[in-house]
Parts: C-alpha cells; structure tokens; sequence
C-alpha cells in the first residue's frame, strides 16, 4: 500500500513540474501588467475627471478665480450622480480595441477640461454656462480676445495638468496594450448600470438649504448653477443637449395656453388712474442712448477730486432719474438690452434670442411709435452681425437700420469704431432724420476689458490704480461720458433739443459684472469701489425740465412702458403685450433677475410673487410660439 501511494505521488509531483515547466511565466507577467496598465488609464481618467469636477464647482461656488477644493465637494449634492454620468462618457473607451482605447480616455478627458475652461470663463463673464445653442454666436468672438483672456486665472492650469503625465504613461507603457481587444460585454454591462441608475433620477427632488422648497434637477433655467451642483458639469451638459434639442422644435400654443398667457398679462396690470407724467413729452423726438457697460454706481461720483461722469451728472438736473434698475440681462447679453428696451418682452433663458428667433412679431416700440406718425431708426457702431442684432433690429419694427459698414472707420478702439467718431457721424444721420423721430442707439468704447488707450485716459489717478480694472473702467467711462457730453451740445446748437427727449441707460453692469474678484482683492480703494448692486441708470433727459430722482426698483423691461406713457401712446396699444411696467406710475416696487431671484419690497403676496417670477418662463413660451404675430 505504502509503495502504491509513494507511486501516485511521484506522479503528481511529475506532472505538477511538467505543468509548471509548460506555463509561460513572462507571458503571465506581461498579461497581468497590461491588464493592470489598462485599468490604470482607465481609473486614473476617472478620477482626473472627478478631481476637474470639484476644481470646477470650486470656482463656480467660490470666488470664480481661485480653486476652493473643498467648496467644490461640499457642493456635490448627489455623489453618485456625479459618478455615474462620468462612468456612462468613459465606457465608451471599451470599444476601442489596443491602443485606441487609451487614445479614446484621452480624448474624452481633453474635450472634458477645455469644456470646463471655456465654462468657466463664460461664467466669471455672464454667470451662466456654454449651451449648443452658442454654436451660431462664434462670430461675436471678433476682437474679443483681450476681453477672454482678461477673464482667465493662473487657477486654470488645474484643469490641464495632468496631461503630460497620461501622454509620457501613454508612450511608456504603448507595448503592454497593443493588443488589447473590444471589450463589448464591459461596455454594456458599466453603461446599463450607470444608465439604469441615472433614469431614476427624478425630475424634482426636495432640496434642502435651499429655501426648504421644491427644487428642480433638470431644467432649472433661471439658475443653470443649481442644475449643475446636483447633476454634475458633466450631466448638467448632458441635459442640456436634450433640453437643446427640445428647444429646435416649433412650438404651437393650445388654446388653454393662450388663455393662460392672457390670464397673466391682466394679473400684471394695475389699472391705475394717470398721473402727471402721463403725455408729459408728447409729440417730441425720443432719442435712446444705450451705454456700453455702464452701472450707475458711477453716477454723481468722484474719483481723486475728479467727477467720473461730470456730463450725465449735469443732465440729472433736468432729467427723470431712476436710480435702483436692476440689470436684467441674459445669455445674449447688450442684444438682450436691445430686446427689452424696444418689447418689454424678457429674452429668452438659453442662447441669443437675436440668434435663435431673430424673425418674430412683438407689438414694440418702434411698431408703437410708427402708429404716432414716428419714422423709426437703430444704430450700432458695430457690424450687423454681431449678435445677430440687425436682422433682430428690423424685425422688430425699425424702418432703418445703420451699423459699422455705412460709418468710416477712422479711429479704433478695442470692438470698433470710437464713441468719438461714432458721435460725430451720427449728428448729421440724426439732424437730417424725419421728425418726429424715435433713433436708438448704442455707445461701444467703455467695452470690458477697459484698456482705453492711454492718450485718451485724461483722469488724473494714480498709476497703481489706473493699471487696475475698476482705473481702466472710470477712465473708460469719464471718456465715453465726454463724447455724450459733446454730441448733447452739438445737437442744442442746431436747436434739436428743444423738441426732443433724451433717455440714457446702460445695456449691462461692466466692471462689478465682470471682474468682482479684481475690485474685492485690491488693497488700495474706496469702500463704495467695492459696491455692487447690480444697478444700471435710466436717465429720461428734457430740456428745461426739472429733475426729479425716482426710487422705484425696476429693470430694463420697464424701459418702453415707461417711456411710452411720456410719449403719450395709448395704454391699451402695449398694455397686454408688455411685460414689465411702466415705473412712473406704479404701487409695485421690485424686479426680476434672469436667475429668477425676486428683488425689491416685498409685499405682495405668495401666488403673486410666484405670477411675477413664472414671467421668465412665460418669455420663453411667447418668444418660441411667435405669440405676438397672432395674438397682438
């Protein structure tokens, strides 16, 4: 027996050491290193991703230049949302085969950091993020590339550093995946788990912090940053697709729609009696000057002994001046000015409405102002592309419509033609036109990044300041304000004033808009420097009028009702069409901002304030349909 079982253990033991000797150890090494290569590639993308995930909410919770890292996590709402829309982009990488694969993860991770790059300068500029429907505004990009680069920060390398380190691994190690193979059964199997996951997802979720009320995950509209904090940056684009998508569709309004839409222009008005404001400048020329980036914490001030606006302050003295108008823009930014300013009608909560709809009907003011025996004219300095704003123009209603191309182009600054020329060549356009008339216009030179040339810069600061954004933006501002000033007097000298009203505004808040963290950081300044109210003026100019300052907050949707009741146009033309107010006479002290925030006294009640905000959406529902082609 003993003899039997020595036997049988020889024999295992040969046949172990055949198998042993049979086996490729280096042919198993080099398996199991490709294999632990590849998933390295794989894991380490994930995690730089996720890593780029918080840089980005860091910067986008915290001080928009500066990396707050763990602001950035704090704000991660839902982690495995987070996890699971980057898992569904990198499954992609699994059907590639060899090196493809790793080539496929970095190409997923380049497209990934200079979305969040571009995003985040999009951001520090506009609050907002890159939509698809920005595909048709890459014209605008035109000369705008010291105003990019002014928005960039040292912080920004985060989102690029670790490619040379997955490009030197890539080379390293490119033999021990050359033949890696489709891998169709990981592909479906991590995409359907993570897909599978993300559909439960749903639309509306309670959301605590958050005013302790209901908070939409999608298509959060007025407050992009919301969306984005709880889907990720990457769902939150992911979303956006669709939602882009959704938006390309024509939409037809049912009739319970149009009821509703009806409904709520007859809870917005007041019907209130008139006022003594009511036809105050009936019959007279109406002339808008829309100012480039001009906020109205400007206005009245000085800087150094000097006055930084010393013109338009001297129009105060005859001038209607409201004092607390909210900045209202959206994505389209000056065209959303334009927008609001001639149809107190909200643009639109993705893209350009000059871009997207740049054909639709609105009961307007130059349309309005035409049925007063008004000949209607717009003028831009800029060329009638740029967003999209001379298509956009005409079909609102301007008989005519002026831009870059009928001016000569004799002095430059920054965008185009200088306010200094622009002024001069626009006296004899204005002189000639057919009164009554209603002309508006927009300035350019006080455009971000404010580097006026320095043979233009005649405020005396101290070159520690004036080489700073909020010195560049007081001497860019003191300089337009002179031209205004100018072309003011030209225009009384050839006794034009006498019958024409002058109505000034700014199409957005500059310097406070676009570099807050540039003001708040510097060591040397005025406490009141650092003041942002989001505040543009709204100046209505008369000659020998008495000036009269008026608090009530409002925005720039309450421009052409405002201005229409001075002008003595019928209420009932524009009443149930216009959907801001007119300011001069009103009980309602408050504005809507394009992040949907309510601002002002609030003393309506709930379902009121909820009326006022659903606004926003409504816009889009207007704007979309081509309501007012059939309905004005």
């Amino acid at each position: 027996m003993m003899q039997v079982e020595n036997h049988k253990k020889n024999i295992a033991i040969n046949l172990l050491f055949k198998l042993v000797n049979n086996l490729n150890f280096n042919m198993i090494r080099k398996k199991i290193t490709g294999f632990i290569i590849a998933e390295m590639f794989f894991l380490f993308t994930f995690l730089a991703v996720t890593l780029k995930s918080a840089i980005f909410l860091g910067f986008v919770t915290g001080s928009h230049t500066k990396i707050h890292l763990i602001k950035g996590f704090d704000s991660i709402r839902f982690p495995w949302y987070f996890v699971f829309f980057i898992l569904v982009i990198l499954s992609i990488c699994f059907l590639f085969k060899g090196k493809g694969r790793n080539l496929c993860l970095l190409v997923i991770n380049i497209i990934v950091s200079l979305l969040f790059f571009m995003d985040i300068l999009y951001f520090r500029a506009f609050g907002t993020f890159l939509n698809p429907h920005m595909l048709k505004e890459v014209g605008n990009l035109s000369n705008l590339s010291d105003s990019v680069i002014s928005f960039t920060s040292p912080w920004d390398i985060f989102f690029f550093l670790d490619f040379p380190f997955f490009i030197v691994a890539l080379v390293w190690f490119r033999k021990s995946f050359a033949n890696q193979k489709i891998r169709l059964i990981a592909f479906l199997a991590l995409f359907m788990i993570s897909a599978g996951y993300l559909l439960h997802i749903p639309f509306i979720t309670k959301v605590l912090g958050h005013d302790d009320k209901m908070a939409y995950i999608f298509d959060v509209t007025w407050r992009p940053d919301l969306t984005l904090t709880r889907l990720s940056p990457i769902g939150y684009h992911l979303n956006d697709l669709i939602v882009y998508l959704n938006d390309c569709k024509k939409l037809s309004l049912s009739s319970k729609e149009v009821k509703d839409i009806k409904e709520w222009f007859e809870e917005k008005n007041e019907h209130l009696p008139d006022n003594k404001y009511m036809s105050m400048f009936k019959g007279k020329n109406l002339i808008y000057i829309q100012v480039e980036s001009l906020e109205n914490f400007v206005i009245g001030r000085k800087v150094y002994g000097q006055e930084i606006t010393p013109n338009i302050n001297k129009l105060l003295q005859n001038s209607l001046y409201f004092n607390e108008i909210e900045e209202q823009v959206n994505m389209g930014t000056s065209s959303d000015s334009d927008l609001m300013v001639n149809t107190s009608v909200y643009p639109v909560r993705r893209g350009s409405t000059f871009f997207r709809y740049p054909n639709n009907t609105y009961n307007s003011m130059p349309v309005l102002m035409g049925k007063m025996g008004y000949s209607t004219l717009a003028i831009h300095p800029d060329k009638g592309s740029y967003w999209n704003w001379m298509e956009a123009l005409k079909s609102i209603g301007f008989n005519r419509c002026i831009d870059a191309s009928q001016f000569a182009q004799d002095d430059i600054i920054g965008l185009g033609l200088s306010d200094e020329s622009y002024f001069k060549q626009v006296k004899p356009i204005i002189i000639k036109q057919k009164q009554p008339f209603y002309t508006f216009m927009v300035t350019l030179s006080s455009h971000s990044p404010f580097n006026l040339p320095k043979r233009l810069r005649t405020m005396s600061i101290p070159e520690k300041i004036d080489e700073t954004k909020i010195g560049g933006y007081f001497q860019s501002v003191h300089y337009t304000d002179k031209q205004i000033g100018d072309f003011i007097s030209a225009l009384d000298k050839e006794g034009l004033l006498n019958n024409t009203v002058i109505a000034l505004s700014g199409d957005h808040c500059g310097v406070h808009k676009f570099y807050q963290a540039d003001i708040t950081n510097m060591e040397e300044k005025e406490a009141w420097w650092s003041d942002n109210y989001n505040y543009v003026p709204f100046i209505i100019y008369s000659k020998g009028s008495k000036g009269e300052q008026i608090s009530t907050r409002g925005g720039q949707i309450d421009f052409m009702p405002t201005l229409l009741y001075l002008m003595g146009a019928n209420q009932k033309d524009y009443i149930n069409t216009a959907m801001g107010r007119n300011l001069l006479n009103t009980k309602r002290d408050f504005a809507i901002l394009a992040n949907g925030n309510r601002v002002g006294n609030i003393y309506t009640d709930d379902k009121e304030k909820q009326s006022e905000i659903k606004g926003l959406e409504l816009a889009d529902t207007l704007i979309r349909s081509n309501y007012f082609k059939d309905h004005n």
